[in-house]
């Protein structure tokens, strides 16, 4: 697979074979962690895409899926998702299936309900005095 940052709202997920790379148009775009969660929306998704397709005897090397999204304030945060996949080989009787099984997908899921989250500190042991 690779990831393509199109922009600093905007991602692509290409199938490709080998390792995972990502991608962008200059070496000063740099993968934020709003980038990550978008990835991790769209390999999950691409993932349950690939699963479904195996067992229909489908292919998956012409799908690539873009996930844009929007900004709030108050608490910064992200908005709105838009996930699109295109997937040139895909017959038309099978389009609503695959939009059924993309929102499968556990990050989907995730961030539909969100789940909560604990924040603590971890006890450091104590640090030996320097002596001057």
């Amino acid at each position: 697979m690779k990831i393509v940052l199109e922009s600093e709202e905007s991602i692509l997920l290409l199938a490709a074979d080998g390792m995972l790379t990502i991608e962008a148009a200059s070496a000063e775009q740099t993968y934020s962690s709003f980038h990550m969660l978008a990835s991790a929306l769209a390999t999950c998704t691409f993932a349950v895409l690939d699963s479904w397709a195996h067992q229909a005897n489908l292919h998956v090397n012409d799908l690539s899926i873009r996930v844009r999204w929007e900004f709030a304030e108050d608490p910064h945060r992200v908005s709105t998702f838009d996930l699109q996949f295109v997937w040139p080989s895909l017959p038309d009787a099978r389009v609503r299936a695959a939009k059924r099984v993309a929102a499968l997908c556990a990050v989907h899921a995730s961030l539909m309900h969100p789940p909560a989250i604990n924040i603590g500190v971890v006890d450091r042991p104590a640090t030996p005095a320097v002596r001057a």
